[in-house]
């Protein structure tokens, strides 16, 4: 049901769902064979079976269906920022190589329209040089992280990047200064963020940038919220 309704790949890449529906259908319909085949064997057998054995698989279609159950009846929730933090959004080396400070220094202004949190980060690995971003507007949408070092005044834009599954999702994202943001936004909130790479005015964060947001707007969580 997860893949019918688009939200298995809150679990896993979306290049494992196909194997994932697969596997499962296969293994749903072992399980079922086993069972009437088990069953069959048990009727044509003088011996009757003993009654441990029928419990054992009595619960085990009882687990099954309560999972299934479960799963449909509790609605998948996303990764948050508790566990950016935890994952130290700011140190992630995800996305390091995803675009390359050199071919994009001269590119136009539009060219930047696309850049998600991972691309700019990436080019944030190579370069702190506030030269570099002159001319490069950045809009990106993500959730807010409050940053450690000055979460009164700063805070990421954040995305989870996601190699295989859940477990292995990293944080990645790129500071906003906005002095006393949380009087206006929570954490976890979705926004789409537009403004420029400026020195970081915050003397408490080690960040050398921050973006300094021209505006702020406040967005539904993308049906999809993460990215790969």
């Amino acid at each position: 049901m997860l893949a019918v309704t688009n939200q298995l790949q809150l679990y896993i890449h979306p290049r494992y769902i196909l194997f994932t529906v697969i596997m499962v259908a296969i293994g749903g319909v072992v399980l079922v064979a086993s069972l009437i085949a088990r069953s069959a064997g048990q009727e044509d057998s003088e011996e009757t079976p003993g009654r441990a054995s029928r419990a054992f698989s009595y619960i085990g279609l009882v687990l099954a269906a309560a999972l299934a159950v479960g799963m449909l009846a509790l609605p998948p929730a996303t990764l948050t920022s508790a566990t950016a933090q935890q994952r130290d959004v700011s140190s992630t080396t995800v996305g390091a190589d995803t675009q390359d400070a050199a071919a994009v220094a001269s590119a136009p202004a539009a060219a930047f329209s696309s850049f998600t949190v991972i691309d700019w980060a990436s080019l944030l690995r190579q370069t702190t040089d506030v030269s570099f971003y002159r001319d490069k507007p950045v809009s990106v949408v993500g959730f807010i992280v409050p940053d450690s070092e000055d979460p009164d005044n700063v805070f990421y834009v954040s995305r989870f990047f996601v190699t295989c599954c859940a477990v292995d999702a990293q944080p990645t994202g790129i500071p906003i200064y906005l002095p006393d943001w949380s009087a206006t936004f929570d954490a976890d909130a979705w926004v789409q963020v537009s403004g420029t790479f400026e020195t970081n005015p915050s003397s408490a964060s080690t960040q050398p940038l921050a973006v300094q947001p021209s505006e702020i707007t406040p967005v539904e969580q993308p049906s999809d919220p993460y990215l790969y």
